[in-house]
């Protein structure tokens, strides 16, 4: 099993889903995206729900949950999500023998739809929208909640209140403010562009370091171009920026790589071959 440091740590996949690859890629023109990435017919590119799960000494914590189980078949259909519940987040969290109410943490890097869905699901019996991690404590940003609650023409079709409103109720909603220590080895840390208080997942255990990047960059190739950045990012010159920052330090590091939407690169390494960056694949 995977280690960082002392950190075990899993992807664990909610599937795969079909996104317009002019919304992923941005200005960027297909003429040359679509040599890295070769779309379908509709012009979508597949993309990977990879949630992190972190095994340490003292907390199991899942950052991030998917699309989840209560999409509406139309929903469904206009991600191109096709796979079965069971080939899904809890069916792979199953395969490690993890339960749902063994989650201690689950951490919301923001609360887009594809990111923060199966924090909740539909109980089948009583149509009611509960907790999927019955023990867990949920973390979200601050200006990430208040951004979701109160969602404008631009962001209301990804920040929906089933999501996370629950969670208020229940009492397991835990708020947190800038970057913030989680247990002893990880932390969150902020990586504005894509929302006003994105957050990505830095690991530091025995000398080593991991890093889960979520939406800072969509696929290998966004990290190792600065300038690529997608329709979907809120502040796309302040991405540049925050991305410019982490592609040295991951390059000055050599720290693992954990993407979350890249379906041919989970794992990387980046390296910089004079004025380029190059991700390495890494099993």
């Amino acid at each position: 099993m995977p280690f960082i440091g002392r950190i075990e740590y899993h992807l664990v996949s909610d599937g795969i889903y079909w996104s317009d690859g002019g919304g992923v890629f941005g200005v960027v023109p297909k003429v040359i995206w679509a040599t890295k990435t070769e779309p379908d017919s509709h012009n979508r590119i597949p993309m990977a729900l990879n949630c992190l799960l972190l095994k340490t000494p003292t907390k199991t914590i899942l950052v991030d949950t998917g699309l989840g189980n209560k999409l509406t078949p139309k929903q469904a259909a206009n991600f191109g999500l096709e796979q079965p519940q069971e080939a899904r987040l809890l069916g792979a969290l199953q395969q490690l023998d993890l339960h749902p109410a063994e989650i201690d943490i689950v951490i919301a890097t923001h609360l887009h739809a594809d990111h923060c869905g199966g924090h909740t699901r539909l109980d089948p019996e009583t149509g009611q929208i509960e907790p999927t991690f019955p023990q867990a404590e949920y973390w979200v940003q601050r200006l990430e909640l208040a951004e979701a609650s109160y969602p404008n023409e631009r962001t209301r079709a990804t920040y929906f209140a089933d999501n996370f409103a629950v969670l208020k109720q229940t009492g397991q909603l835990k708020v947190i403010s800038g970057d913030t220590p989680v247990v002893d080895g990880v932390r969150t840390v902020i990586t504005r562009g894509h929302t006003k208080a994105h957050q990505s997942i830095l690991l530091e255990s025995q000398g080593e370091l991991g890093f889960y990047l979520a939406d800072l960059a969509l696929s290998s190739h966004h990290f190792e171009r600065t300038a690529w950045v997608s329709a979907f990012d809120t502040e796309p010159l302040e991405k540049i920026e925050t991305k410019r920052y982490w592609q040295h330090w991951a390059a000055e590091t050599g720290a693992t790589l954990l993407f979350e939407h890249d379906p041919q690169v989970a794992v990387g390494r980046l390296h910089k071959d004079g004025r380029h960056f190059k991700v390495e694949r890494l099993g």
